[in-house]
């Protein structure tokens, strides 16, 4: 994974190759465009990411502001992280098929959405994607998600 020291997204984007800089910048528009309220916008694990800042949502795992989606330039592909597409069935489900009738071809990791150029990319999926990420419906998954994490290592009731 290729890391920016960069302090903000516009730094970060100035940052990279002039078609890396072209897709990235366009990528986050939509994101930024489609993004419900609640969430903030900033530099996390060297890349562009959007998250519940911890003053609204502090009860998580690591510490960390919870996260819902990342962009990030690699070194042989442009990475945007869709943490709301990961661990929901019915989510994941939703997206691939979205994705399927846009005529573009998936390649996903986990959460990862892996491209090359910004015409590899269904903007539309993409944005009512980051659009289906209502705060508190979010927040509601992620917190019974986590309770049954919880109960499985035996820490909860």
């Amino acid at each position: 994974m290729v890391k920016s020291d960069a302090s903000t997204p516009d730094e970060y984007i100035a940052s990279l190759p002039d078609d890396r800089r072209e897709a990235v910048a366009a990528v986050r528009d939509v994101v930024n465009r489609n993004l419900p309220p609640g969430y903030t916008e900033g530099m996390a694990y060297g890349m562009i990411g959007w998250w519940v800042p911890l003053e609204t949502f502090p009860d998580t795992y690591n510490g960390q502001p919870f996260g819902i989606a990342a962009l990030g330039s690699h070194k042989n592909y442009i990475s945007l992280y869709l943490n709301t597409v990961y661990g929901s069935a019915d989510e994941e489900a939703w997206f691939k098929r979205r994705y399927a009738a846009s005529g573009k071809k998936l390649n996903m990791g986990k959460s990862c959405v892996r491209f090359r150029h910004l015409d590899e990319l269904p903007l539309d999926v993409i944005g009512e994607t980051i659009a289906r990420a209502d705060l508190d419906r979010t927040l509601a998954y992620y917190a019974s998600a986590r309770g049954s994490a919880t109960r499985a290592r035996g820490e909860g009731a």
